[in-house]
């Protein structure tokens, strides 16, 4: 659509395709929420309980790349600032989309752990196999966008941190349910 824009109206619209995205005011929601805000919420409320464990769907294996909602920005200005000659080297007619994201990817299995540590959990971690894994892997190519001079400066680690401690801040207004 914005190719289309850009030929028939003389605009210079761009597209960037973000990976897994979180942080700050995403959907907590028990039911309806992605990977990161519900081990979030789970993790906060087995620690409150003193669980003895959280289970987690699937087997751990599967392989996601995730990207904090401030590096999204970033990159999005970064895209958008970009003088149009060089953005033009940088894409094709029909395929000028820039993949958004880590370049970065863990196992399900890691995010769990990484999460249960940020949140404080101290219990056992549960891998239920029968509930789907989804897709084994889950990686863009952000090599435009390495090549036009942006990369994620925000570690997994320090954005959930940052997710939980906004999480906690926020729990009573948060998108729980």
């Amino acid at each position: 659509l914005c190719e289309s824009y850009n030929r028939q109206y003389g605009r210079d619209y761009r597209s960037v395709m973000p990976t897994n995205l979180y942080g700050p005011n995403d959907n907590f929601h028990p039911d309806n929420s992605h990977v990161i805000p519900a081990l979030i919420r789970r993790f906060h409320e087995a620690t409150k309980k003193s669980a003895d464990e959280v289970v987690i769907w699937g087997s751990g294996t599967p392989m996601r790349e995730f990207l904090h909602v401030d590096d999204m920005a970033a990159a999005s200005i970064h895209v958008m600032q970009l003088d149009n000659q060089t953005y033009q080297a940088a894409t094709q007619p029909m395929l000028s989309h820039i993949n958004v994201g880590t370049g970065v990817d863990c196992t399900i299995r890691e995010l769990a752990e990484t999460t249960a540590k940020v949140t404080g959990y101290q219990g056992k971690l549960v891998f239920d196999s029968s509930k789907p894994d989804g897709t084994p892997r889950k990686l863009m190519d952000v090599s435009r966008l390495k090549t036009l001079g942006w990369t994620a400066s925000t570690t997994l680690e320090s954005g959930l941190e940052s997710t939980y401690q906004w999480f906690k801040e926020n729990a009573e207004t948060a998108r729980m349910g």
